[in-house]
């Protein structure tokens, strides 16, 4: 199930931050009462290969996500105590330490769930009934959500393949753009292009012109 251009979910799961703080978090809610957008990204398992480059690009890039007026989020099956080893992991280690934003630990899948992005499938047995096949942990799975607790990005990736972190705030940049100007944005835009009206006109000057 899509959920672009819908609200995310209003699910609240723990999550622990890299002091080891627990608590509660509901990224609707959240974006709505900072009034700030939020990326949420998913990854499979902690202590793996491909997931630490990603959490340190966007540890990396978390001062331009916060000029942008966004929040960033870490999010996968793990628990909140694994989470906490892998934050006081060194970087030469495999670890993420120097990671600070919050880290959600959906252990009950609650979330992942509801989003539809887990590696695994239900099937019969004959004697045991319903059993899963697959990992159970969350794919590659990003999402982006404006002041009003509305998505509107998101991408799914398989396990072998890393995000290009830096295209999430193109898309940031985008949307700004439009809720600002009321323009959209064509293929490859970037801050300082130009944009065009969504019209007839609008889509001939701006073809014209590029």
């Amino acid at each position: 199930m899509s959920f672009t251009g819908k609200n995310f979910p209003s699910i609240s799961v723990d999550a622990i931050d890299y002091l080891g703080d627990n608590f509660t978090i509901n990224v609707f809610e959240k974006a709505k009462a900072e009034n700030k957008k939020v990326l949420l990204f998913w990854y499979p398992k902690d202590f793996t290969f491909v997931c630490p480059t990603e959490l340190h690009a966007f540890q990396e890039l978390s001062e331009e996500f916060a000029k942008r007026n966004t929040i960033v989020v870490g999010a996968s099956c793990d628990s909140a105590e694994v989470h906490f080893a892998w934050l006081n992991t060194a970087k030469d280690n495999g670890g993420i330490e120097g990671v600070e934003y919050p880290l959600i630990a959906d252990t009950n899948r609650n979330l992942s769930s509801v989003l539809g992005i887990l590696e695994m499938k239900e099937v019969e047995h004959p004697e045991y009934g319903t059993l899963v096949e697959g990992s159970a942990v969350s794919y590659r799975a990003t999402y982006l959500v404006d002041e009003t607790g509305k998505v509107f990005h998101e991408s799914v990736n398989d396990m072998p393949l890393g995000r290009n972190v830096k295209e999430y705030l193109r898309l940031i940049d985008a949307y700004t753009h439009v809720q600002k100007h009321g323009e959209v944005c064509p293929a490859n835009w970037e801050e300082g292009k130009d944009a065009m009206n969504a019209t007839r006109e609008g889509v001939a000057t701006y073809l014209s012109a590029n």
